[in-house]
């Protein structure tokens, strides 16, 4: 627990504060209209603390804070830090499942619609989520006809551009074939307008122009055309089903449901826009901080809405509200234009706000029921392992290292991190090996954690803005025996970190654990969680190592088919294997199919053939010779 700072200390003043552990490590970021008096909250009976509150404080062994000139920026620099450091006891909203998005990549000179889960990346436009993919493409695909813009992934419009012949979607109207030029940039943008406007909910617009289009071209007599604006409307209404239609047309709202129980908080945001609902989110988290409602529905605004990337209407209806009037604001500032709060007491809006936090009701019911066994599982196996190996502390943070390689050659390394024993896949990391150049399991492990034990304590956020490595880990495990151990032991006492690094070993035969001064190995019972855990984090770094490994192998093997021609560098051994697929495609194709390779100069086709299939020595000379003979004759 940390040292109380003296009262007269603390400044009475809006700003963020800290707590962080023996190693440096940010447990918790708060902020404070008054940080004096939000301090002295924490230093009381523990017994009359949050249970998770009251363990956060028992393993801080400092705080800190920073003064901000108002609670807003206080708010600001508190959404900052927890996105830095990932606190374990902050509230981290989560999507309890990965939602599809519908992503229009408005970077590209030839704009695509895909369907996407996960990271979002610039340039790009996103609409959703959508609670499923099936629909969701059913919806692309009935919107094609009317807008007909590309769906292909680049390579293949690439080679249709090339080829300079289209597809099959060309042929049947589904695709208006901007791979070959048949449509302008500026017809080609008014497609992808129509899919902006129709997934933002503005789907008035266009229905009105397609009826007047077929009603012209129904006066004009060109009764083709109006049938296909006739088939056009009814794909786009068809299409226009599947976003329900919930307020006036002009209607811009969210709508965010929010329960919680002592241990956590659901939230579930639905997303209307133009009166239509185009999106509905969920996220859950634990409550690791005994919050009052108000402080609890500002957290989930700053959660739902942190991302840089996710617009913020002007409304916001809640089934709670809040008294942190700096959320508000906070929210104004980043959308660039006001934001205002309600609670709905009645009519359509309020049965909306009812129906967000049914969900969301549903939402905690299953997630409990989901996580009952796996969260007691993940803790008892915790707890057995503190006991069985006789650690300092439970091992919240476990990295496991493992080595692969081919007879000696392509070594590479693998780091794999669980927290909480759940695989933290952003964290992990590939080691190429550099300084070892035979086969040397003790001599390759030291490498790697020479590499990772020298920027031990790096912060989470380079300077570059790219993310390093995390925080200290509680558990070093290494997959092997006493002689592995042995050389990690050796490596971690270059740099002093004896008595501060927790390692074990974990050998595949009879899964004994190893560990530094213990004569003997230790055997945990068969079947406990503490094993099982063990096994699979080691397990875990085998297949990560193994799956860079190939990768390295088989680029390792492309590279000796292909190297030695001139004028073929990197770049060119890409494109070449993009456009034959393998390896032996590349040796299999014939001169013609080289030449005929319009980017590729004829001097270098001509190198590649040769180079793949080498004269044999005699052979050109005897087919002469036989030549000379039956002349003769």
């Amino acid at each position: 627990m940390p040292l109380r700072p003296p009262s007269q200390s603390i400044p009475d003043q809006p700003g963020c504060y800290q707590f962080l552990d023996d190693r440096g490590r940010v447990l918790y970021v708060g902020k404070a209209l008054s940080l004096r008096q939000r301090l002295a909250s924490y230093f009381q009976d523990p017994s009359k603390l949050h249970p998770r509150t009251a363990q956060m404080v028992a393993a801080a062994s400092s705080v800190d804070w920073v003064v901000t000139q108002s609670e807003v920026d206080a708010l600001e620099l508190e959404h900052s830090l927890i996105q830095s450091f990932m606190p374990h006891y902050n509230i981290r909203l989560k999507d309890d499942k990965s939602y599809p998005w519908l992503a229009l990549s408005l970077s590209q000179e030839w704009a695509r619609p895909l369907i996407t889960r996960g990271t979002r990346r610039k340039g790009t436009k996103y609409f959703g989520p959508f609670t499923h993919a099936r629909s969701l493409r059913q919806t692309v695909d009935l919107l094609l006809p009317t807008f007909p813009v590309r769906t292909c992934a680049d390579s293949k419009f690439d080679r249709h551009q090339r080829s300079g012949r289209p597809c099959l979607l060309f042929d049947i109207k589904r695709c208006s074939g901007p791979c070959i030029g048949e449509v302008d940039t500026e017809t080609y943008q008014g497609y992808v307008d129509g899919f902006v406007d129709f997934f933002s909910g503005n789907v008035a617009p266009i229905v009105s122009d397609l009826e007047n289009k077929m009603q012209a071209a129904s006066q004009a007599q060109n009764y083709e055309r109006a049938a296909r604006f006739r088939d056009e409307l009814e794909a786009v209404q068809q299409a226009a089903k599947t976003q329900e239609l919930v307020l006036a047309d002009d209607e811009h709202l969210d709508v965010i449901g929010i329960r919680h129980d002592e241990l956590q908080v659901a939230a579930v945001t639905v997303h209307i826009r133009h009166g239509r609902i185009v999106g509905r989110s969920v996220s859950i988290a634990d409550l690791v901080e005994s919050l009052n409602l108000s402080d609890l529905v500002a957290a989930v605004l700053r959660d739902v809405y942190g991302d840089p990337g996710t617009q913020i209407p002007s409304r916001i209806a809640l089934n709670e509200g809040t008294t942190e009037h700096s959320i508000t604001q906070w929210l104004s500032d980043r959308s660039g234009h006001s934001v205002t709060l309600q609670v709905p007491q009645r009519g359509v809006k309020r049965h909306l706000v009812e129906l967000a936090e049914l969900n969301a009701v549903e939402t905690l019911g299953r997630d409990r029921l989901r996580r009952a066994s796996d969260y007691n599982a993940r803790s008892r196996a915790l707890v057995e392992l503190q006991e069985h190996l006789g650690l300092t502390r439970v091992p919240f943070r476990i990295e496991c290292y493992d080595m692969s390689h081919l007879q000696g050659t392509s070594y590479v390394g693998s780091m794999v991190v669980f927290e909480d024993g759940v695989p933290v896949k952003k964290a992990y990391r590939h080691f190429s090996i550099k300084t070892v150049d035979q086969n040397d399991d003790f001599a390759s492990m030291a490498e790697v954690l020479r590499r990772r034990l020298a920027r031990w304590s790096e912060a989470p956020i380079l300077s570059s803005g790219k993310r390093g490595f995390a925080a200290p880990a509680d558990l070093i495990l290494i997959d092997g025996g006493a002689g592995q151990l042995s050389a990690v032991m050796a490596v971690i006492g270059e740099y002093g970190l004896e008595d501060s690094v927790e390692v074990a070993s974990l050998a595949k035969r009879f899964e004994e654990v190893y560990r530094p001064n213990l004569g003997s190995p230790l055997r945990l019972p068969r079947g406990s969680e503490g094993l099982f855990l063990l096994q699979r984090v080691r397990d875990e770094a085998h297949r990560f190592a193994i799956s860079f490994h190939r990768s390295t192998r088989g680029k390792a093997m492309t590279a000796s088919i292909l190297d030695g021609v001139s004028g073929l560098g990197p770049a060119r051994q890409a494109k070449l294997l993009a456009e034959f697929g393998t390896p032996q495609k590349v040796r299999d194709a014939t001169r013609d199919e080289l030449l005929a390779l319009g980017w590729l100069p004829q001097s270098v086709a001509e190198g590649i053939y040769e180079h793949l299939h080498p004269r044999v020595a005699g052979v050109g000379a005897v087919r002469r010779e036989n030549t000379a003979e039956s002349n003769h004759g």
